[in-house]
């Protein structure tokens, strides 16, 4: 199979099950942009100090990398169509015990955190906002057709996952956090 088909070349792209829609479509915006945040966190995670034990974090984000995956491909699902592998509310769920293993184990927030620190936590910082908007280019695709909301919460949990993300990695490799001067 070849990776080109050439069937973009005049500005139009395939949703799943055959419909077309110009490239810039706003379902084409929302799951291009979880495919941006899936490679910006694939980056992130190639910046991980090798001198610590990643391996859980790791497993964890194959996990998500997979669920970001899903989330594109119902994006890319056309209203009264069904997707394969729908994002669920345990999709929720599991982002957010996730959240609270790691936040439990952080100082408690005073001021705001500037992002930055590690490499590979501000590698982190960065997937957070371009999670951040992906979940506002859902939520207009939302305003125009069906979406289900678990990917709207998905894209929450997980941006909010991200942020606590950098600052487990800037605390396991003693990296100072940066905060808001008041």
């Amino acid at each position: 199979m070849k990776i080109y088909t050439k069937t973009g070349d005049k500005g139009e792209t395939s949703l799943v099950a055959g419909v077309r829609v110009p490239k810039f479509a706003d379902r084409v915006e929302a799951y291009g942009t979880c495919d941006e945040a899936n490679s910006q966190i694939g980056l992130a995670l190639s910046l991980l100090p090798e001198s610590i034990d990643w391996t859980e974090l790791r497993e964890v984000f194959h996990v998500i990398q997979t669920k970001l995956f899903h989330v594109g491909a119902e994006l890319a699902t056309p209203e009264g169509k069904k997707v394969g592998w729908p994002i669920g509310e345990e999709d929720v769920t599991f982002l957010e015990g996730q959240i609270d293993k790691l936040d439990a184990d952080l100082p408690p927030l005073t001021n705001f955190v500037l992002p930055g620190g590690n490499p590979a936590a501000s590698a982190f910082h960065v997937s957070r906002t371009v999670v951040r908007r992906a979940e506002r280019k859902a939520v207009h695709v939302a305003t125009q057709e069906q979406v289900n909301q678990s990917v709207v919460k998905y894209l929450n949990r997980l941006s909010d996952y991200l942020f606590v993300v950098a600052r487990h990695v800037n605390k396991q490799t003693a990296t100072t956090e940066q905060t808001l001067h008041e």
